[in-house]
């Protein structure tokens, strides 16, 4: 830099310390960011432990897809994304470490700042940082993705970042968010994982629009051979920027990732036995219980392992659709969960292997398992009798039955309380005091639920309900969706280990009528509001466990949704030629970003032979 230069920076950065007196006294810039403020590793630190930092590059994973995929434009609301093209093709400001419960470290940003009051968060970007064309990423790249994802993007990102005011690059290597006056304890690390894209590429290319065009991005792969809608390859960057960055050293090894769809379920598995793809989570009970009686399993070459799950389970379940009239008086959703029979459902169909959800932050301390504390009633108390009365006494749990299939008891309480909602069977169907039925509609978009749904329909029907299933094709199904045009779908809704923002999308009032939010059944409820606001200004961890709970007690109570099961495990299974560092992430399975392909184990397997089998492997259903 010359004389001039330097002259001019030092000006500038003079008046920048005239100009925002707190960027320089109050702000020291860190290598990484959390919710609470603790950092597992210290500056300089080399790798994340759960990685090997001398994993060999190499070799092909390849994964199933379901259905299929519209675009690979994975934020905007329009099209149905590939799965893995953000998290593959898109480096963030700062990378989550996965053994800690919500810290980041420097990727793009190489350092953060933030002040004392915390009423602004500024990144730092590394200078090495690049495009995959070569190009360097800067501060006004990250001020324009910010605003094409809050104007353009899909409405999470609205939703996220509400709280923000304005984003500035005051440096061509610093961008600075500044916060709306509050309390925002969520927000710079949401800021942390935000995706970096280019300026000057979108400056040609619509962002609005879904597209199989290759974007110019900056993360560990690119985009390689694909068929719209059917297969997708990712090839791993060979000069990619941050390859030996802490952050990313011994992760992502695969030279190619690859992404097959298939439209039907069975298709899929029987596919998986005959290595069309190499690795799969099993989701369906019969089939891990029953179906991996097969010879690549029998003769060790394909490997079964049941990995511990130490993340929220979060909440599979029958959401209802509260916008409809008939789901807004409570007896009627209560009286709808008691014919739901989960005890027969899970012996007879799943094979015993899953547990009841209980909780919206079930699998986890935040779940609300026991009574409710004196600090819990202190943050409850103010909305007693707007809320049932059991949020103060009794853990939440659904109905149980002896898992005969005979439900006359539940059945019974349940016209009980559609009785006492004003309903009257009549000619074998419940009729309101108009005279019209109680019908519902269960929208699918494939099959497979069918036969749990069944049996459900069967007992709504002896309670005089009249209720169907529609199956409609993807795209119908995410617009109907969308437009809450249904009765109940069947949603999971992910949860962190550190809840915060996200509450506000899923079950906050002012999202209920939002399209693309997470609120699909439309939560309006004062009480909720109230306290995922607790959430999200908690200032310690204890504090944040008790504003769950509470908040977990109220929406459980007052049955917005028919809960499901949970397992609190990964069943998996892959083709033994793989090799994984000795200890995992504790709340990833890391299959994607730490195994590595082993060409040693693959020449066995092309010659039939098992290579040995790792510590955790399940024995041959075949030798009993």
């Amino acid at each position: 830099m010359n004389r001039l230069a330097l002259s001019i920076a030092a000006i500038a950065v003079c008046s920048l310390a005239l100009t925002v007196p707190a960027d320089a006294q109050n702000a020291v810039p860190r290598h990484g960011i959390s919710v609470f403020g603790d950092l597992k590793y210290p500056a300089g630190f080399s790798h994340f432990g759960y990685v090997n930092p001398n994993a060999p590059k190499g070799g092909t994973l390849k994964v199933p897809g379901l259905d299929t995929f519209e675009s690979i434009h994975p934020f905007i609301l329009k099209g149905r994304k590939e799965v893995l093209a953000e998290g593959l093709l898109f480096d963030t400001l700062m990378a989550r470490s996965f053994d800690e419960p919500d810290s980041y470290y420097g990727l793009v940003a190489k350092t953060v700042e933030q002040p004392a009051d915390k009423s602004w968060v500024a990144f730092n970007i590394d200078p090495r940082a690049k495009f995959h064309d070569g190009t360097s990423i800067t501060a006004e790249d990250i001020v324009f993705t910010f605003n094409a994802l809050t104007k353009d993007g899909h409405p999470r990102y609205r939703i996220n970042f509400r709280d923000v005011d304005r984003a500035e690059a005051t440096s061509p290597s610093r961008v600075k968010f500044t916060f709306k006056p509050g309390t925002h304890r969520d927000l710079p690390t949401r800021l942390a994982s935000l995706p970096v894209l280019s300026k000057t590429y979108y400056d040609k290319v619509d962002f609005k629009k879904t597209t199989f065009d290759a974007p110019l991005a900056s993360g560990p792969y690119r985009i390689g051979k694909f068929e719209p809608g059917r297969s997708i390859t990712y090839s791993r960057v060979e000069n990619y920027w941050a390859k030996d960055l802490p952050v990313i050293r011994g992760r992502y090894n695969f030279n190619e990732i690859t992404v097959d769809y298939y439209r039907d379920r069975e298709i899929m598995f029987q596919a998986f036995f005959s290595q069309q793809y190499d690795f799969r989570e099993d989701f369906t009970s019969r089939q891990w219980a029953t179906q991996y009686d097969k010879p690549p399993v029998n003769n060790g070459l394909v490997i079964r392992e049941v990995l511990p799950d130490e993340t929220p389970s979060g909440v599979q379940a029958f959401i209802l659709n509260l916008r409809r009239e008939k789901f807004q008086d409570i007896r009627v959703r209560t009286a709808i969960d008691m014919a739901f029979d989960f005890e027969w459902t899970n012996k007879t169909l799943f094979y015993s292997q899953y547990a009841r959800t209980n909780s919206m932050f079930e699998n986890s301390s935040l779940a609300a398992k026991a009574p409710p504390t004196a600090e819990e009633l202190v943050l409850l108390e103010p909305f007693r009798g707007k809320v049932p009365e059991e949020v103060f006494t009794t853990p939440f749990a659904s109905p149980q039955s002896d898992g005969s299939g005979k439900l006359r008891s539940s059945l019974r309480k349940a016209s009980r309380l559609l009785k006492q909602a004003g309903y009257r069977v009549k000619d074998g169907v419940l009729t309101n005091a108009a005279g019209a039925p109680l019908e519902i509609e269960f929208l699918l978009f494939e099959a497979s639920f069918k036969r749990i749904i069944g049996p459900y329909i069967n007992n709504l029907k002896r309670l005089g309900i009249q209720a169907r299933i529609r199956i409609v094709d993807v795209a119908n199904f995410k617009r109907r969706q969308d437009t809450f045009d249904f009765d109940i779908v069947i949603r999971r809704i992910s949860q962190p280990l550190t809840p915060g923002l996200e509450q506000r999308n899923y079950f906050g009032s002012e999202f209920a009528g939002v399209q693309g939010a997470f609120n699909i059944g439309g939560v309006q409820n004062a009480a909720v509001d109230a306290l995922i606001e607790k959430v999200v200004t908690a200032k310690s961890r204890a504090g944040l466990t008790t504003a769950v709970r509470a908040l977990d007690r109220v929406i459980m109570w007052n049955r917005y949704a028919v809960m499901q099961w949970y397992k609190g495990a990964h069943n998996i299974a892959y083709w033994n030629k793989f090799n994984r560092p000795a200890k995992s992430p504790r709340y990833d399975m890391g299959v994607v970003d730490t195994w590595w392909f082993d060409p040693a184990k693959a020449r066995m397997i092309a010659d039939g032979i098992a290579p040995p089998p790792p510590p955790g492997a399940l024995p041959p259903p075949g030798n009993k």
